[in-house]
């Protein structure tokens, strides 16, 4: 039996939680996060196209949406009317088909082979071990007649202390030049998260279950 767990995810004000379980549309929702975002941006003495903004809020949750995950954030800096990454969780319970989750597991599953070997490490979080994937992907739909995208990613798969689940912790991106920026961001926020097992709330987290 999977205990009943909670796991708290601390990110910084800049990411903006997707609605991956609205039923109703993201209508509220965009207009809610496109004036929040505009009043920020204007604070810091920018100007947000919020058509543009609102496509994109839009397009990134639908694309979220489409892989299911527990939860999903995505990236938008003062100035910015798109976002710059997008960081996504999930849990992988043990079954019948994998009935002991390690991180040999987790490196093989979440590999891939793309543009070569992707660059894999074991490290200790405060939550538990987790293996770190590096690794690169063709982005879909590339721009008809231009060049393909080079989507980034970075992947933590980790064995929280003391349970059988695993947390897999997905970022990714397109702009070039952000690897440096991505990978303190991910590891700052993996270093941040909590797992409680009666369901206390110990930080102002969003929890997952």
């Amino acid at each position: 039996m999977v205990p009943d767990l909670h796991y708290g995810i601390s990110c910084p004000t800049d990411w903006v939680r997707l609605p991956l379980d609205s039923e109703g549309g993201y209508g509220s929702w965009v207009e809610a996060t496109v004036s929040e975002l505009a009043e920020r941006g204007a604070v810091a003495g920018y100007e947000l196209d919020r058509q543009v903004l609102r496509k994109d809020l839009k397009a990134r949750a639908d694309d979220s949406r489409s892989r299911d995950p527990l939860c999903a954030f995505a990236l938008y800096p003062d100035g910015f009317d798109a976002a710059l990454a997008v960081l996504e969780f999930d849990l992988i319970h043990p079954d019948g088909t994998v009935p002991d989750i390690t991180l040999d597991w987790l490196e093989e599953t979440f590999s891939a082979y793309d543009f070569g070997r992707p660059e894999c490490m074991r490290t200790l979080l405060p939550i538990g071990p987790a293996v770190r994937i590096r690794q690169n992907f063709a982005a879909d739909d590339p721009p008809p007649g231009g060049p393909g995208v080079l989507l980034e990613t970075l992947t933590y798969g980790i064995l929280p202390s003391e349970t059988v689940s695993a947390l897999v912790l997905l970022l990714s991106w397109t702009t070039p030049g952000m690897e440096e920026a991505m990978e303190d961001a991910a590891e700052s926020i993996a270093q941040a998260l909590t797992v409680d097992r009666a369901g206390t709330a110990r930080n102002e987290h969003d929890d997952i279950r």
